[in-house]
């Protein structure tokens, strides 16, 4: 009798809770989303029908309103939709909006001290010592580093039409390795080669951070929605898959960098400079470091690792997503592809033929192109930040309690036809001067103010320079009935469902390749339409693109034919 009533008292308590807890924003008098208690906006996620990303932005798409309050499970946050009042939070008014709110603890937890957790002055501090870091000096001095990791998908590419007319390869998965190569040699210092030797360690280790386990997305939610039961999961020993092994192979890096004094253009070496000399060097020829005794270091070994952690978690997903969506893209607007290849061939010419950085940078209309891109797929969906102190909305008098989570949906924003006219459309040209159509306030897929990405121009050099290699290269098949991408429910990163163009034929040695239908996976085409843009004389291969919604993970091999448990051999920390 004892154990029935206290049961019920328990329902009892717990009711009143929920209903307590999700009529927070009625009670405070703001506009709100009915909410499915106890998992709030984030219901579709728990389905499986939706990513984190996209399902704050059917909240986005649910309503008019300037701004709305949903509840992320039991945790209220305010969705800001107005372009201007999302802008002026993150730029204007950004003392009131300074830290992201997610789980942070140097002390106990120093690989969770990066700069996107880092709050107040220690992340100040932090990101005026790590800026030098992208300049466009020190970006040049990395550019010839990158370029060789594109010269490997290309040999990769070569050699699987080398011996058949034809092959069929995921162009998401391709540019994943890509990826993997480029971060993994500029900015942790390491020769992979994901190509030849899919199983390296550094990939290995990317696949078990990045695998959509449950321990994973526990660990994910809780560091993004709840810091303080993540702290508690730290406390008690417990790791993030991948984490440590990330944080060894950084440890033996670094080792190994100082005891041989060894100098590598990349952003391992400059953290070290930072960490024996206490700052980045302003001359961007300067990469070499004196190594001091370890009681004089600025950074520990584990500081190192954390930054460059999220700039793989950062850059990984982000670089091989847009540069495969670009190529998509492309793909289904053979007008674009035109003049992307014509700007692309005229600058190489004014650069003598080289690819280098600046030639890169004179790619105008690459740049719109990336900018489109990144405007229809934002990398990452949505960005979060922490009311740190009261704040009154304008022209309102409701105000923003210090401590409210802040949500800021790009992907609503940016395919918000009041914002963006014809938002499905891919037209470059909107940015620019004769063409703008657009608010410039709602475009941020790197956030804007203090806190905007601070490797934007490095992951965006990466994308610039595996587009090229693939343009100037291969030509790409055309198709006229346009698809929209459909995407992977894991995540927050907008994510392909499938894949997404594939190399599937090989000129023949007239030169002349010939139309293809494109082959599809689950894809029922009622008709073959394709056109071939660009084609050229000489040993250049045929691209053919379509959509390939097998079901596949983004750190899938480009063959998808290793298992994520095959072992392979340690990376290579040489130089």
């Amino acid at each position: 009798m004892i154990f029935i009533f206290l049961l019920l008292t328990a329902v009892t308590l717990l009711y009143v809770y929920l209903k307590w807890n999700f009529s927070f924003w009625e009670r405070k008098g703001f506009p709100f989303a009915a909410a499915n208690i106890p998992f709030g906006a984030l219901d579709a996620v728990r389905r499986n029908k939706r990513s984190f990303g996209m399902a704050i932005y059917d909240m986005y798409m649910a309503t008019k309103e300037p701004f709305v309050g949903i509840y992320l499970t039991l945790r209220p946050a305010l969705l800001v939709r107005d372009a201007q009042l999302a802008h002026d939070m993150l730029v204007k008014d950004f003392a009131s909006f300074h830290d992201r709110g997610v789980y942070v603890d140097e002390v106990h937890k120093p690989l969770s001290a990066n700069l996107f957790s880092m709050e107040g002055s220690r992340w100040k501090t932090t990101r005026m010592k790590l800026t030098p870091s992208f300049t466009s000096g020190k970006l040049k001095g990395m550019f010839p580093t990158a370029e060789a990791s594109s010269d490997k998908m290309l040999a990769y590419l070569n050699n699987k039409l080398s011996n058949s007319s034809s092959v069929e390869i995921d162009m998401k998965s391709l540019m994943a390795s890509y990826a993997i190569d480029i971060i993994a040699s500029t900015i942790f210092g390491l020769d992979v080669d994901s190509f030849t030797d899919p199983n390296n360690e550094f990939r290995q280790i990317s696949k078990e951070v990045n695998q959509p386990t449950a321990k994973n997305i526990l660990r994910g939610t809780t560091s993004f929605l709840y810091p303080g039961l993540e702290k508690i999961f730290n406390r008690l020993g417990s790791s993030i898959d991948g984490l440590e092994r990330m944080r060894d192979l950084v440890h033996r890096t670094i080792a190994l960098r100082e005891k041989n004094n060894l100098i590598r253009h990349d952003l391992m070496q400059l953290l070290l400079q930072l960490r024996n000399t206490g700052k980045i060097s302003n001359d961007d020829s300067i990469w070499s470091t004196e190594t001091t005794a370890e009681s004089l270091k600025t950074m520990t070994k584990d500081n190192i690792a954390a930054h460059l952690f999220l700039f793989f978690v950062a850059g990984y997903e982000t670089s091989a997503s847009t540069a495969a969506f670009t190529l998509y893209e492309l793909m289904q607007n053979p007008d674009v592809l035109a003049k992307l290849r014509e700007d692309i061939n005229q600058t190489l010419e004014k650069h003598n033929g080289q690819l280098t950085y600046d030639c890169i940078q004179d790619m105008k209309y690459l740049e719109l192109c990336v900018m489109e891109t990144t405007r229809k797929y934002p990398a990452l969906p949505l960005l979060n930040r922490m009311c740190t102190r009261d704040y009154p909305l304008p022209n309102s008098k409701l105000v923003v309690e210090k401590g409210t989570q802040i949500i800021i949906s790009l992907v609503g924003m940016h395919r918000d036809e009041e914002y963006f006219p014809q938002p499905l459309n891919y037209q470059p040209e909107r940015f620019t001067d004769e063409h703008r159509n657009y608010t410039p306030a709602a475009y941020m897929p790197f956030g804007v103010g203090p806190r905007q990405c601070i490797a934007a121009r490095m992951g965006k050099m990466n994308v610039k320079i595996a587009v090229t290699k693939i343009l100037t290269n291969f030509n790409i098949e055309t198709r006229l009935e346009k698809r929209e991408i459909d995407f992977t429910v894991n995540g927050i990163p907008l994510l392909p469902k499938g894949g997404v163009p594939k190399i599937v034929e090989q000129k023949d040695k007239s030169g002349e390749g010939r139309d293809m239908c494109p082959v599809a996976v689950g894809i029922a085409y009622e008709e073959c339409q394709v056109s071939t843009v660009g084609r050229h004389s000489g040993s250049k291969q045929s691209v053919a693109s379509h959509l390939d919604t097998s079901a596949t993970s983004a750190e899938a091999g480009v063959d998808r034919e290793t298992t994520a448990d095959e072992k392979g051999g340690k990376a290579n920390t040489s130089t």
